[in-house]
């Protein structure tokens, strides 16, 4: 695996984003709640396991995923938000832009695989790149007035 250290910094990525979307879950304020108290639970559920499976494929295709959140730290380009109450615009507001970088990465990460005949990889970043398209989607759609 070649773009080892472009799938670090995405699993980087996963492991903050897991946290920093319980913060937002927790801490999501307004009318509409319950809702998007759950999104947000399905959205770093998702994340989780993303994080899992990224993991998983780099240990399958011999070589070492990063475990460490001392290493997360050091990697990962999601800046992490205060424990506050968060109204639920600015809540899918920073979901929206962290799921903007995450679909880029994963579109960066495909690409190298491709160019590797690394299909595994590519295949799984494709699966991705979806998911977070169609939850770009729903964000959009949720935060027009």
């Amino acid at each position: 695996m070649k773009n080892l250290d472009s799938v670090n910094k995405y699993l980087a990525n996963l492991a903050v984003l897991n946290v920093k979307t319980h913060n937002l879950h927790f801490n999501v304020v307004g009318p509409s709640f319950k809702n998007v108290h759950e999104y947000l639970e399905s959205i770093y559920d998702t994340y989780f396991d993303y994080y899992d499976a990224v993991a998983e494929l780099v240990k399958m295709q011999e070589q070492m995923p990063i475990v460490s959140v001392a290493e997360y730290l050091k990697l990962t380009s999601i800046e992490e938000v205060p424990a506050k109450e968060y109204p639920i615009a600015e809540a899918l507001e920073i979901a929206r832009k962290d799921m903007e970088v995450m679909r880029d990465a994963a579109l960066a990460i495909r690409k190298e695989a491709e160019e590797e005949d690394n299909f595994a990889l590519a295949n799984m970043m494709e699966d991705h790149v979806a998911y977070y398209a169609k939850q770009l989607w729903f964000m959009k759609a949720s935060l027009t007035k």
